[in-house]
């Protein structure tokens, strides 16, 4: 029986419930709720985060089955979209559509995967829509009816999504399986195929990220969670590419004059990949250039008298289609082109780094590792965003462009005056560009000059604050600041009334041409016509606002390409300078040097720096080379190695080659690493390496042993520590040739002879051996000896040949004698060797790690959502409150007017009799009172950026410089560095700009959802749910990303840190051949960094594609309400008004989500400085009320009251309670075996450690209750490690500038420079490279002691001043000292004893006790401490082997 159940608007006739028609009708609905149960689940999974993409492996079966649902769906969808547009007035179309949706959804059904219950309806789903239409089809050939083609085409689906359901059932996983797929934190390595294998929807929709996002939000993301880069993408790869383009060019003979290289060789790479990117920018111009049209479409609708709703919905699936390719293309292009500028900052970082490796020592000159640093830090990191601005730069010339015309095509000829003025204001950008380009050219010029300061000074800082210098270094760098500073003030103030100018154009342009229509009566000034023209110049004004941005940041990016240009075309090693083979080409000779002049600077050919060096060593020889100080012995080494300048002559050297340098250069790391240096484990050679350079005990002293982490260039070492595990690095190479720059100056006599003995005479035995040494008691044990002197080998033989042969080989020896000499004076005539030397008690203490801890720490981060503190610190430190409520404001003000002047236009068009010039008039007052706040915003902005830029630099420097020493033992340079340049960078330039780009949308999408709401309150609804949504989303990506910008913080320091470290090291890594292992780690380090770049943008075109599907929503609601709401119920100039605001919302949504995400991240920059300016201070320079009288010390005396010293709270002491008295006027030694305490007790004089408990006490007052500037102006020191500074002769000797010419030629007179700084041609004004590279280490010391000569106070510290000097420079020097500071106190820290016994007293620590203090020669009367150590030294010089010396070290 047949119930009749009325008529169906696609059935033809009255239908029953066995009509095929309605049997249709439940299948649809069936497949209907389907489908509503799936989305509502997806949505819940998703808000849930269970949400994932179902991955490729589910095979072929499932990616045929989604191309036969999309494939019927088109063919339905475009059946029904024929139907809408034909006249006829049936609505079979309505039938068609819905089955088209049903088939798009069952293709996303097969992609999607979440809870279980996903799983079963969409299992369900597939079954019950297979076996219902595989029945209804069966159903109508049963009839024997003919049947149609749409009705049989979803057959071949039907039988896919049966065999899908089959593949899904025999492939469920096993129980333990089932849990959850891998989580982001398994391995790096099968995260990083997740894009190299993620099918084309989840491509297309960035779900790839999904894992990443979902680990994210369950907890903070750490290093171990990010995956790695996938292949196409790392470092290697673009440097290799980069690097091939760049020597065919080179191989070309192109000029750097005539174009940049680095450009053309960058676009030669990158060109076919960015036709992609150019593709995705010109759909999505075209897009947003077609929006307007749409609303001149919807405007007319609603406007007609005869509305058909099929005209109206295929205006709305326009719409639709038009927003799914803006959406999609903009994505895409954005993605892509931040990745391919992400493979050019890589490989221009890596093409810096390496030729870092190949410079010269004159391209060294001209670039300073400071500079290199900077261009990795600032200029090649710049290049991530460079195609982005680059394809924004002529996308949106081309968006203007298209605008015009379309601008043409709806007022014609009214358009004409209106682009004649936006031409006048594109024509007012040119000189602005100039300004800024300039401005941007001169500040960083000007941050060159500051990092290269700043790099300098953290480096010195130990002498800096010995000094008390660190009041003029800051003010030098506050000075280099002010002058970058400025040129910062005038870019952004020109980027300021650039802005305004650009803001306000669209509205004058409006105004214009609205007044053309009316004269030249081009077009009806109607509703249609006015909000499209107004819709068109909102479109315009993306470009607008975006233009001067794209050419600032295109100036900038030029600016960095032209020094990195410079850098690349820098001067390098010339390979072909020395001829290089194997060991077993060699013959008998090594190394032979035949007619050699070498000089360091190509510009003083005719006054080479090694002049006509005739050299032959032969294998297995030890040369020790010798000479006074500056006579070109460690300029001998450099010859052999290639490094510097062969003038003429060959070189040649025979098989591989390891160098110690005079200067130890330590990798930060472990000890192992630094001995081990690349190469393999072999327990059984590197223990023999660590013996032989009497390093076992101060391992056995170490906490972590071998595994302790040294500080940034070994900063938690001694000085005798550094430079012998310098020298087991060079033994545990095994190498052919060792060249060794003077080894044993950092170390005391007795551990220099065990060195001697056990590593150069028994472990290098079989080797070639180059020894530049200043200790003549090692010469007799030696196969060879030069002599050297101003450049030239004056003598060469053995021993005894050069002493029958006299001159200065002679006065090396006479004057080494007579330091020994010293030692008989005080009585030691007896026979040495009756002391037994074995007894003497060993010790070689730790330093720094006797606090217990690795003294080098992982970088500190903030972890997981801080809130609105760095905000909120970045008003309060820069005291912005003022300026930000005057933005706010003036943003505020500007919105209003606008939002009031369009308002105005909707009203009056119905208003008939209102008069074209009265509507217009208004609109025009309105608009202009708009531009008052506008440019009060943009100057308001621009003050607030650089009041904070001021503030957080002036509080940072100030921290860093009244920071304690133990916070430079600790902090690598490169972690401050970092701080100083590209976050200083971030807060100079992109927090203010992000800060305004996020104010504005703010406030727009604020003005346009309440007009949207005034029209059709219905929207409110869905915009509000839209909104709710669009902060989740946002809050769940906002959870990882803040973690990947954290975590980006820290991957980056290391970057600038290991170049850094090379460049200080690069002698020694060419000297090795590891510059390829060097190479090597520092791709991995840039690969570790660019993939947090690339995952931050992946991460953020992932959340604005789904906030624009949210967005659009509201969008699409909209434009839907006004096709449905009858004709009359709402004016059309309301309909084009809420339309116009409808089409920016998601527009404005994604910027102010951009932005907001952009400033969130930036905003960590701010935490990073904010951390370094809460850095625990050191004690006060000056204490008011406690400052000691200005002739204070008077008298010189200190006295040492149970002094304890701690490095850190609850670690050991170093210092274990010494008390004793330094009398006025007396010159006392202090001596110990290598890190006895000797070096804290100098730091303990200086406070550069506070003690304990106890106090020293001079001339009666406690230093620790003065202020550290009264202190230490007072005292003066000769360190360690010589320390010059880049500049001049006169600025280094006298930085305060307090003393005259002529003081200062008299203390170099005293210190033995005057005749060689009288030679140059620059005087007192000849430059000092950085750190002194220019000068040889024993003439940096005599600098340090011309210092000390000017200042002349009452206490002198010599910290082995005279260790790099040779024995008659040195005998010279002590002489200086005795006559100069003869009624000073005098304490001298020594490794050589004659350098102490002629003291008054000597002080002897071991362990940190104070073990003897008496006059010297009381203590060699008895079986002291003291006596076994000038034993040690007196057997050392009379050329004891190893075998004498027993000791265990």
């Amino acid at each position: 029986m047949a119930f009749s159940i009325g008529s169906l608007p696609w059935c033809d006739a009255e239908q029953n419930l066995a009509s095929s028609c309605f049997q249709r009708s439940v299948i649809y609905l069936i497949n209907l709720l389907f489908l509503c149960i799936f989305f509502l689940l997806s949505a819940a999974s998703c808000v849930s985060k269970q949400f994932t993409v179902r991955s490729r492996n589910k095979g072929w079966t499932f990616v045929a089955a989604a191309i036969c649902c999309l494939v019927t769906s088109i063919t339905f969808l475009g059946a029904g979209l024929k139907l809408l547009t034909d006249d006829s007035n049936d609505v079979f179309w309505v039938a068609y559509f819905v089955q088209g949706t049903i088939c798009v959804s069952l293709a996303v059904s097969l992609f999607f995967s979440g809870s279980k219950w996903i799983s079963i309806v969409t299992s369900l789903w597939w079954v019950s829509f297979a076996l219902l239409d595989s029945a209804e089809k069966i159903e109508i050939l049963s009839q024997g009816k003919g049947i149609r083609v749409l009705d049989i085409i979803t057959l071949p689906m039907s039988l896919m999504l049966l065999l899908c359901f089959y593949t899904s059932l025999k492939a469920s996983p096993a129980p333990q399986d089932c849990l959850s797929d891998p989580l982001v934190t398994d391995k790096p390595i099968k995260h990083s195929a997740r894009l190299a294998s993620a099918g084309f929807f989840s491509v297309l929709t960035f779900s790839w990220m999904n894992p990443l996002l979902l680990a994210g939000s369950k907890k903070p993301l750490s290093p171990e969670d990010i995956p790695s880069l996938v292949p196409e993408d790392e470092a290697e790869l673009a440097y290799i590419k980069f690097s091939q383009a760049w020597d065919t060019l080179l191989a070309e003979g192109s000029s750097s004059k005539e174009r940049n290289l680095v450009f053309r060789a960058i676009a030669k790479v990158y060109f076919k990949e960015n036709i992609f990117t150019a593709v995705c920018a010109l759909f999505r111009t075209i897009a947003v250039v077609s929006l307007p049209l749409m609303l001149y479409v919807f405007v007319n609708y609603a406007n007609s008298d005869h509305r058909d709703l099929r005209t109206g919905f295929f205006n709305l699936a326009c719409l639709v289609l038009l927003k799914l390719i803006d959406s999609l293309s903009m994505r895409h292009w954005y993605f892509a082109a931040r990745r391919s500028g992400m493979r050019i900052r890589s490989g221009l970082m890596v093409a810096a780094y390496k030729k870092q490796l190949k410079l010269s020592s004159l391209g060294r000159k001209k670039h300073s590792s400071g500079e290199i640093v900077n261009y990795i830090a600032v200029d090649a990191y710049r290049m991530g965003e460079f195609l982005w601005w680059f394809h924004s730069g002529w996308s949106l010339t081309l968006q203007l462009l298209l605008s015009t015309l379309v601008l043409f095509g709806v007022v014609g000829a009214g358009a004409f005056p209106g682009l004649i003025l936006l031409f006048l204001c594109g024509l007012l950008n040119l000189p602005f560009a100039k300004m800024l380009k300039n401005s941007q050219t001169q500040f960083m010029m000007a941050q060159d000059k500051r990092l290269r300061s700043t790099s300098e000074t953290l480096n010195s800082m130990k002498v800096i604050k010995l000094q008390s210098w660190e009041e003029e270094f800051k003010s030098q760098i506050e000075s280099f600041r002010a002058d970058e500073f400025r040129w910062l003030a005038k870019a952004q103030m020109t980027k300021a009334f650039g802005t305004f100018l650009y803001w306000m154009s669209p509205t004058i342009v409006s105004a214009v041409i609205f007044v053309a229509c009316g004269l030249l009566k081009s077009a009806p000034l109607n509703a249609s016509t006015i909000f499209t023209v107004l819709a068109t110049l909102r479109v315009m004004s993306e470009p607008v606002r975006l233009i001067p941005e794209a050419i600032s940041a295109i100036i900038q990016v030029n600016v960095s390409f032209d020094r990195i240009n410079n850098f690349l075309l820098g001067d390098e090693l010339k390979i072909d300078e020395i001829e290089r083979s194997g060991l077993e080409e060699s013959g008998n000779v090594v190394v032979d040097i035949q007619a050699g002049n070498f000089s360091w600077d190509p510009e003083m050919i005719k006054i080479p720096t090694l002049t006509y060096i005739n050299l032959d060593i032969k294998y297995g020889q030890t040369v020790a080379v010798c000479g006074p100080v500056g006579a070109g012995k460690s300029s001998l080494l450099h010859a052999l190695l290639g490094e510097i300048p062969k003038v003429s002559g060959t070189v040649k050297v025979c098989g591989s080659i390891a160098y110690v340098s005079q200067t130890s250069w330590i990798q930060s790391g472990t000890i192992r690493d630094n001995i081990l240096y690349g190469k393999p484990m072999e327990a059984r050679r590197y223990n023999a390496a660590i013996e032989a350079c009497a390093l076992d005990k101060d391992l056995s002293d170490f906490r972590h042993g071998d595994l302790t982490e040294i500080g940034q260039r070994g900063l938690n070492l001694s000085g005798g520590q550094k430079q012998r595990i310098q020298l087991a690095r060079a033994v545990y190479a095994d190498a052919d040739v060792y060249l060794l720059d003077d080894p044993f100056s950092a170390v005391d006599a007795h551990t220099a002879g065990v060195l001697f003995h056990k590593c150069v005479e028994d472990s290098l035995k079989e080797k070639t051996v180059i020894l530049v040494t200043h200790q003549v008691e090692f010469l007799s044990e030696v196969d060879q000896i030069l002599v050297m002197e101003e450049g030239s080998i004056t003598q060469s033989g053995k021993y005894e040949e050069l002493l029958k042969m006299g001159t200065a080989f002679q006065q090396l020896v006479n004057a080494h004698n007579e330091s020994m000499g010293d030692l008989r004076q005080v009585g030691i005539n007896r026979e040495m060797g009756d002391i037994d030397v074995d007894k003497v008690k060993e010790e070689t203490t730790t330093m720094e790690d006797i606090r217990g801890i690795q003294l080098t720490q992982e970088e500190e981060k903030e972890s997981g959502y801080v809130g609105l503190k760095p905000f909120l610190d970045y008003f309060r430190v820069s005291q912005g409150w003022f300026l930000l409520s005057a933005t706010v404001l003036g943003q505020v003000g500007f919105v209003v007017f606008q939002a009031a002047s369009t308002y105005w236009l909707a009203f009056a068009i119905g208003i008939p009799k209102l008069s074209t010039t009265m509507v217009i008039g208004v609109y025009s007052i309105i608009s202009t009172l708009s531009a008052g706040f506008v440019y009060s915003r943009a100057v308001t902005t621009a003050y607030l950026g650089l009041k904070a830029s001021k503030a957080f630099f002036s509080g940072f420097t100030n921290a860093v410089f009244k920071a304690p020493m133990l916070f430079f033992d600790s902090t690598p340079v490169g972690r401050i560095l970092t701080r100083a340049s590209s976050d200083m960078n971030i807060l100079d330039f992109d927090i203010p700009s992000a800060f305004i780009l996020v104010v504005v949308p703010a406030i727009e999408l604020t003005a346009a959802l309440i007009i949207m709401t005034y029209v059709t309150w219905q929207v409110i609804i869905i915009a509000l749910l839209a909104l709710a949504a669009t902060k989740v989303v946002q809050d769940y990506y906002l959870a990882s990303a803040r973690e990947l910008i954290r975590i980006n913080g820290t991957t980056k320091a290391p970057v600038m840190n290991y170049a850094a470290e090379t460049s200080l090291g690069v002698v020694t890594i060419r000297a090795f051949g590891t510059v390829d292992r060097f190479f090597r780690s520092y791709l991995n380090l840039v690969d570790a960094d660019a993939a947090l770049f690339f995952l931050s943008n992946a991460a953020m075109e992932w959340v604005i594609m789904r906030i624009e599907i949210l967005q659009n929503m509201t969008l699409f609601t909209c434009a839907l309400l006004l096709i449905l709401i009858p004709k009359g119920y709402i004016a059309p100039g309301l309909v084009g008004l809420s339309l116009s605001y409808a089409l920016t919302l998601t527009q404005t949504q994604v910027f102010l989500t951009r932005w907001y995400c952009t400033l969130s991240n930036s905003i960590i920059s701010v935490e990073r400085i904010k951390q370094y300016m809460n850095i625990p201070e050191e004690p006060p320079a000056v204490v008011d009320g406690r400052r000691p009288p200005s002739s204070w010390p008077s008298n010189g005396t200190i006295h040492l009251q149970e002094l304890k010293i701690r490095y850190r709270p609850n670690a050991p002491l170093v210092l274990k309670g010494i008390s004793c008295t330094f009398r006025e006027g007396t010159r006392v030694g202090v001596v110990g075996r290598t890190g006895s305490g000797k070096s804290t007790l100098i730091s303990a004089l200086f406070r550069l450690v506070e003690p304990a408990s106890g106090c020293i006490l001079i001339d009666g007052i406690d230093i620790s209750k003065i202020g550290l500037k009264d202190l230490r102006m007072k005292l003066s020191i000769i360190p360690q490690e010589p320390t010059l500074f880049r500049g001049c002769i006169r600025t280094n000797l006298d930085p305060l500038g307090v003393y005259s010419d002529d003081e200062i030629w008299k203390a170099l007179e005293k210190c033995q420079l005057k005749t060689t700084i009288s030679n140059l041609p620059n005087k007192l004004d000849s430059s000092v490279s950085e750190e002194g590279e220019n000068w040889s280490v024993g003439q940096r010391q005599l600098f340090c002691l011309g210092r000390v000569l000017l200042k002349r106070n009452k206490i002198l510290v010599l910290d082995e001043a005279t260790a790099s000097i040779d024995s008659a420079t040195d005998a010279i020097i002590q002489k200086t000292i005795r006559e100069e500071f003869a009624e000073c106190t005098v304490i001298t820290v020594a490794h050589r004893v004659p350098t102490v016994i002629d003291s008054d007293m000597v002080m002897v620590l071991s362990f940190g006790d104070l073990v003897e203090y008496s006059e010297p020669w009381k203590l060699m009367e008895t079986d002291s401490y003291f006596s076994k150590l000038v034993a040690e030294y007196w057997a050392s010089c009379r050329g004891y082997s190893s075998q004498n010396l027993q000791v265990h070290i």
